[in-house]
């Protein structure tokens, strides 16, 4: 669609309608408001909760990828779990204003995913993580672990 926005800015259009995932010159621009960008958002609002193994994955450079980043980190209870999810929901809302677009695995608590079309989140229970491995199913990403302060 090279022609259709003016300047080195395109709209990425891939099969999951990614509209608002805006890119210049091969580099994907993470959204800020407040100062604060979307991936720290969710990886302060997850070790707030207590999270264990927080890890973001750059995707942008894979070609097949489905979403720009995945959010990755896993917790020792079903309860912890979703208070992870609904911890980062909020502060997504709260600081961002932007809302979940899609998620899943409320129901049994073991992998819950919140889909925010250009980021996905996974918020695993510990033994979940360690069976489906993501870190290693998308090895070619960048990764960036967080820890807390």
């Amino acid at each position: 669609m090279p022609g259709i926005f003016p300047g080195p800015y395109w709209l990425n259009i891939c099969s999951r309608i990614r509209i608002y995932s805006y890119l210049c010159k091969d580099n994907c621009f993470i959204r800020q408001m407040n100062g604060k960008n979307e991936i720290s958002v969710i990886t302060d609002a997850m070790l707030e909760k207590k999270a264990l193994d927080v890890i973001s994955l750059d995707l942008t450079k894979i070609g097949t990828a489905i979403a720009d980043n995945f959010v990755i980190c896993n917790a020792d209870s079903t309860t912890q779990v979703v208070g992870i999810s609904d911890y980062v929901e909020e502060m997504m809302e709260k600081e961002l204003g932007r809302s979940v677009v899609r998620k899943q695995g409320r129901e049994n608590a073991f992998w819950i995913i919140l889909d925010y079309t250009d980021i996905v989140v996974h918020i695993f229970k510990t033994d979940q993580r360690l069976f489906y491995r993501l870190e290693d199913l998308w090895a070619d990403a960048v990764k960036t672990t967080y820890k807390d302060e």
